[in-house]
């Protein structure tokens, strides 16, 4: 993503984005609240909806109404790509995904089981054992991911390849034209076009991990992820 900067103000004035960044931004319209969080982690939300995610997670299993009624809560399905980020390598530091598994495995069906939230009771009838045992969930490496067809990666998403879009500092995504970008600097009030930087951003797991979390939080999302600086309202 080529961003342009006004180095005088310290800010973003738009950038210029393919459709891998595109896809991606539009993606996160898909995310349910419960995998936002889980991918946010949940003392990072501003407001209340972390102390309500971790009011799920304490909450004893004798007040659920099912042992699948935790999960559906706290790792709901759906969102483009089954809630991850699109198209997105998770960084090398990242830890493993952990499941768990039956503790007891009294039977031999328990082991056809596995859960995302520690403490559930075996899914086998007759079993009394819970899911605590902790099993490490395989996932694709970040070379695995990169070796995707170019031709499979285009066919998926949300936008056409066709052309080059304009991402705005709020994230307000529009197709570029010569006309509108001429205009966007004026209505910046732009005069010393001396000040103007170009700045070539690759865009990771992290960085769109903390444009999610800048997108709840503010309307100056490229500045405050990219130049570091919390613009004041």
């Amino acid at each position: 993503m080529k961003l342009l900067v006004d180095t005088k103000a310290q800010r973003v004035l738009y950038a210029e984005a393919g459709k891998d960044v595109v896809d991606f931004l539009f993606s996160l319209l898909t995310l349910p609240v419960g995998t936002v969080i889980r991918v946010l982690s949940k003392d990072s939300m501003v407001g209340s909806i972390g102390k309500l995610y971790a009011s799920v997670e304490e909450l004893d299993a004798t007040y659920l109404r099912s042992a699948d009624a935790r999960n559906v809560l706290l790792a709901p399905s759906g969102g483009f790509k089954c809630g991850k980020l699109l198209q997105l390598p998770e960084t090398a530091a990242a830890p493993a995904t952990v499941v768990y598994r039956c503790s007891t495995q009294a039977y031999d069906r328990c082991d056809n089981y596995a859960a995302k939230v520690s403490g559930l009771p075996c899914k086998v009838t007759a079993c009394s054992g819970k899911m605590t045992a902790v099993m490490k969930l395989v996932v694709p490496s970040i070379g695995v991911v990169a070796s995707l067809a170019p031709s499979a990666v285009a066919a998926t998403g949300f936008v056409l390849a066709v052309a080059t879009y304009t991402v705005m500092d709020d994230l307000k995504v529009a197709p570029v034209s010569t006309i509108s970008g001429i205009t966007l600097l004026n209505s910046f009030g732009v005069t010393d076009l001396g000040s103007l930087q170009e700045k070539i951003m690759q865009i990771g797991y992290t960085e769109g991990l903390a444009m999610l979390k800048a997108s709840l939080q503010s309307e100056t999302v490229l500045t405050d992820v990219f130049l570091g600086k919390k613009r004041k309202a």
